[in-house]
């Protein structure tokens, strides 16, 4: 080599021993890489799939416009009362039975009876029944089988007019026992009912009482 006299500083000698080395660097660098994209499987894009939300349209209810209080109801008028005197020295007379005139009472309305309909009949001793054992023979005589046989019962509640003999001379239901059959054997029993007549001062009267029937199954 021909010496020229320039003096090549440090970089330019390494620029110049290493040019064969970096033109084969490239050359290496270009084939690893073509090699890697023949030899290795090559890169596939994953499926990541997709989400969606549906958006519903959601209808709100019409404004319902809430009416005003009604007006608050004026207070009504405080009522006066007057005052009035009254003597304390006043005397009521007693009443007794022997002052009560009874003698000259009107008759009663034209073509009613108070065997007619139940009515409040005054009296001081209750009738009382005599025929027990009788009218309890004619319970179970009167009994409605079906209802027997099934074991179904009731009570009756009736009102019976007790005549002055102490026979029945009418009766009424008062509380129903809910079955008819029931009701109407109540009736066939009371009719066979013979009591004490009842009184009202010592007088022999006739009375509306109540009596109750009971259907049981012993």
């Amino acid at each position: 080599m021909e010496d020229t006299g320039i003096r090549l500083t440090a970089n330019d000698q390494f620029k110049r021993a290493s040019a064969n080395w970096t033109h084969f660097g490239l050359l290496a660098a270009v084939g690893l890489h073509f090699g890697l994209f023949v030899l290795v499987r090559p890169f596939e894009a994953a499926d990541l799939g997709t989400v969606s939300t549906e958006i519903e349209a959601v209808n709100f209810p019409p404004e319902v416009k809430i009416p005003p209080p009604p007006e608050a109801i004026a207070r009504p008028a405080t009522p006066r009362v007057a005052s009035v005197d009254i003597s304390e020295d006043i005397t009521i007379a007693p009443t007794t039975f022997e002052s009560v005139q009874t003698e000259n009472l009107p008759p009663p309305p034209a073509g009613s009876s108070p065997a007619d309909r139940p009515s409040f009949i005054p009296f001081d001793t209750d009738p009382v029944m005599t025929n027990q054992p009788e009218v309890q023979r004619i319970l179970e005589r009167e009994y409605p089988r079906t209802l027997k046989d099934l074991g179904i019962g009731g009570r009756v509640e009736l009102w019976l007019y007790v005549t002055e003999d102490g026979t029945v001379g009418n009766f009424e239901v008062k509380t129903s026992s809910g079955n008819q059959l029931l009701d109407e054997a109540s009736g066939k029993v009371v009719q066979a009912m013979r009591f004490t007549p009842a009184k009202n001062r010592d007088k022999v009267t006739a009375v509306w009482v109540s009596q109750w029937v009971t259907f049981q199954v012993v």
